[in-house]
């Protein structure tokens, strides 16, 4: 079996970004960037199932500029085997993402889509279940536990009520959660060897997906600043304070 794995390329999660003065975006210039976490913890998974004899060959897939070859490489030193860049310059959104990797998805044929519940730097949580509903495909969100026997995954899920477990006919995606695992790290000679895996770069049009924006961003603003807090001299004081100062928000 072939996994494909999506990657995105972020802002680190340990850097604070700003937004530009005019409010037109987050200001990207001279800030760290590297695989969205998520997506890590989907290449592990995938590294997991080959190691245990449930998949042959896995297949990372970045949509981004020239710059994203960077975390594929992260990729294939934790342990994958090829790359695709589908370069594109432009901010494509999550409808535009899932369109491509339709593309990608016909012309590897992968019996497995492993990728991220979302990427950290817009939230969205919307490409793997555009996805599933692009190829007609069974999905499993947000698994903490993930098995695959014979023909069918097991997806397990965190819900409100406790766990819910899925079983799911393959071909299908699959959306990792937190729990799922801890990535590991790339070893030195693995990055070593990383530098000579194949990385294919095709475009968009490749794939005859159409990334056309759907969503117009009006403005972006920097969240209020929090006000500072206050003593109380007693708990009477303190609930005093919250039966009528405080509000539900």
């Amino acid at each position: 079996m072939k996994i494909l794995v999506p990657v995105k390329r972020v802002v680190d999660g340990n850097v604070k970004v700003r937004v530009k003065a005019d409010g037109s975006g987050v200001d990207l210039a001279n800030l760290k960037m590297a695989m969205n976490p998520f997506d890590e913890i989907a290449v592990e998974e995938a590294l997991r199932l080959k190691e245990a004899g449930k998949a042959q060959e896995i297949v990372v897939v970045s949509i981004g500029p020239a710059q994203a070859q960077e975390t594929l490489r992260t990729a294939l030193a934790m342990g994958a085997d090829r790359a695709i860049l589908v370069r594109t310059d432009e901010a494509v959104e999550p409808l535009g993402v899932a369109k491509v990797l339709r593309g990608v998805v016909a012309a590897e044929q992968p019996g497995l889509v492993i990728l991220g519940k979302q990427a950290i730097d817009d939230d969205s949580n919307q490409t793997g279940q555009m996805l599933a509903a692009l190829l007609g495909w069974a999905q499993g969100t947000f698994a903490s536990a993930l098995a695959v026997e014979g023909g069918s995954a097991r997806v397990t899920r965190e819900v409100d009520g406790g766990l819910q477990t899925l079983e799911l006919k393959l071909p299908a995606i699959v959306t990792t959660d937190l729990r799922l695992n801890e990535p590991r790290y790339a070893s030195l000679p693995n990055i070593m060897k990383a530098k000579k895996k194949p990385l294919d770069e095709k475009t968009p049009a490749d794939f005859g997906a159409d990334t056309a924006p759907r969503l117009k961003v009006l403005r972006t603003e920097e969240p209020h600043a929090r006000k500072a807090g206050v003593k109380v001299a007693s708990v009477a004081a303190l609930v005093d304070k919250l039966s009528n100062e405080a509000r539900v928000l």
